[in-house]
């Protein structure tokens, strides 16, 4: 199982979360989140995944964060469409497109990893049921679901909605586990894990804080062996 780490926001916090080799690293790219990101990621593993989390942004924009801090995914917050998500794919072929046109007969020219297989990562938010024939129109242009606890912020939240709505998950297309995650947690996701659903990752965030994105490493570390 892999684990995501969200709403990273401290360059030194980050290097010491990275050093732990997360799957993933999240960073928030909404002005009205607390853990909103800016400047500069520093150099990681190449094993750990960079995802940029946007809601309702501009395609142009979220594209545009992609090439300029290199991601390998990005998570979709808020209500994006299939059609926005389309666009977005659309997007990047072009740029993709423009650069290999400019750089054709070039020797040794880095092609961008956001040139690679994007990930998309598309959220939705669960309190205490959920209708799951809402994820249909998603599945043949995501990469992964993830569900979070709907609440009053878009994500970060630090609780739990009721897990076993997740039971009736209908669908072979892997997702992520948010919400409100903490130690505490670790024995319940044993369970779920059990119950053969397609759980790809858990995605933790405020529960492993000091502070709104200033994460408690050695509380990251147990729970990364742990899981």
């Amino acid at each position: 199982m892999k684990l995501k780490v969200c709403g990273m926001k401290y360059v030194e916090n980050i290097q010491q979360v990275a050093a732990l080799q997360p799957d993933y690293l999240g960073f928030i790219f909404y002005d009205k989140s607390k853990r909103n990101f800016e400047g500069i990621i520093p150099e990681l593993s190449k094993e750990v995944k960079k995802v940029g989390v946007f809601v309702n942004e501009i395609p142009e924009i979220v594209v545009s964060y992609v090439e300029e801090y290199q991601l390998d995914a990005i998570q979709l917050h808020g209500d994006e469409s299939v059609d926005y998500i389309k666009l977005i794919r659309k997007y990047l072929a072009e740029s993709r497109a423009s650069f290999i046109a400019q750089n054709k007969g070039r020797k040794k020219v880095k092609k961008p990893k956001s040139y690679e297989k994007l990930e998309i990562i598309k959220v939705f938010g669960i309190k205490d049921e959920f209708n799951f024939n809402a994820l249909k129109p998603y599945l043949d242009v995501v990469d992964y679901f993830l569900f979070d606890t709907k609440g009053k912020e878009r994500g970060g939240n630090g609780i739990k909605f009721e897990w076993s709505v997740l039971e009736k998950y209908p669908f072979v297309k892997p997702f992520f586990l948010s919400g409100g995650i903490g130690l505490d947690d670790l024995e319940q996701i044993q369970i779920m894990r059990n119950k053969n659903l397609p759980i790809y990752a858990i995605d933790v965030n405020s529960k492993f804080e000091s502070r709104p994105g200033l994460k408690n490493i050695n509380e990251v570390k147990i729970f990364k062996n742990k899981l």
